[in-house]
């Protein structure tokens, strides 16, 4: 190996991975996701914007927060045509 040779990584060996050293170190630890909203776990996590701000929720929570998002604009909409407002002028 030569000086300008990067296969290896400061003289240090990469450990081997095997299942006995999977179960016991956390950082391969093969729990499955938990949804942010309602705590449960799932098989996997959608990535939604809820108010500007990303959330990792189930399928369920995101339609959930889908149709609360609608609700809330609609409603906006209602009481903002009742009290006559017209946008920017």
């Amino acid at each position: 190996m030569g000086a300008g040779d990067k296969t290896r990584l400061s003289g240090r060996r990469l450990p081997r991975l095997n299942e006995e050293s999977m179960k016991t170190n956390p950082i391969y630890n093969e729990d499955m996701p938990t949804c942010r909203e309602c705590n449960d776990e799932v098989t996997k996590l959608v990535t939604v914007k809820v108010g500007g701000k990303a959330r990792k929720v189930c399928e369920d929570c995101k339609d959930r927060l889908r149709e609360e998002g609608e609700v809330a604009a609609a409603s906006e909409s209602v009481i903002q045509g009742m009290m006559g407002y017209k946008g920017r002028r």
